[in-house]
């Protein structure tokens, strides 16, 4: 067989796939308090550019929030394709508390 025979051409399927994995999806990001705000991002970028972006918004400190989907912290490089993530998923927002310890 030659190597044109062993490739195997895209169907149908494969091109709606393909379109999709870079197809924006909505998310929805909600703090401790119940504030919610959304996003529309590409299912390829990173959610730490998620992270810049709220806590630009909220004026706080990237590095003060944690962001969680399905009780699992999220990592800088995790993706939306990555954690396989639908359109109109939740992302749960915790602001990092210093102290607590006892005197």
């Amino acid at each position: 067989m030659s190597e044109e025979e062993q490739q195997v051409p895209l169907t149908q399927d494969d091109d709606v796939k393909a379109e999709d994995a870079n197809a924006p999806i909505n998310v929805k990001v909600v703090s401790q308090s119940g504030d919610e705000v959304f996003f529309k991002i590409k299912r390829s970028t990173k959610l730490s550019k998620l992270q810049g972006a709220y806590a630009n918004k909220l004026g706080k400190d990237v590095n003060s929030i944690r962001l969680l989907y399905d009780g699992a912290r999220i990592s800088d490089k995790d993706t939306p394709a990555s954690l396989e993530m639908e359109d109109n998923d939740t992302i749960d927002v915790m602001v990092e508390q210093v102290g607590g310890c006892c005197s």
